[in-house]
């Protein structure tokens, strides 16, 4: 069965005061970079999983977000997902 990797990255919804987010821009500023207008503290969760294709594997993906990863009420996710093609061994003659 075909193996995939999933990058997820869930955020607080833009509506949702974000505390840390605001700490940190604090910091930076207090290091003298002026530049930074907002800063948004997330998460990135990476897993591997086996499906018997892409189509199941976002299935799959979608309820550990809906159920695991991701808060529905405060949170947003969006994630990358890449089939992990096996390496084929170099063969010398």
């Amino acid at each position: 069965m075909p193996q995939f990797q999933a990058n997820v990255y869930v955020t607080l919804r833009p509506s949702v005061l974000d505390p840390a987010g605001v700490a940190v821009q604090a910091g930076i500023h207090h290091l003298g970079y002026s530049g930074v207008e907002q800063v948004r503290i997330g998460k990135f969760i990476q897993l591997s999983l086996t499906a018997t294709d892409e189509a199941q594997a976002k299935t799959q993906l979608e309820s550990i977000c809906d159920q695991l990863l991701a808060n529905s009420v405060i949170e947003v996710y969006r994630f990358e997902l890449m089939e992990i093609v096996p390496k084929t061994p170099l063969t010398t003659n």
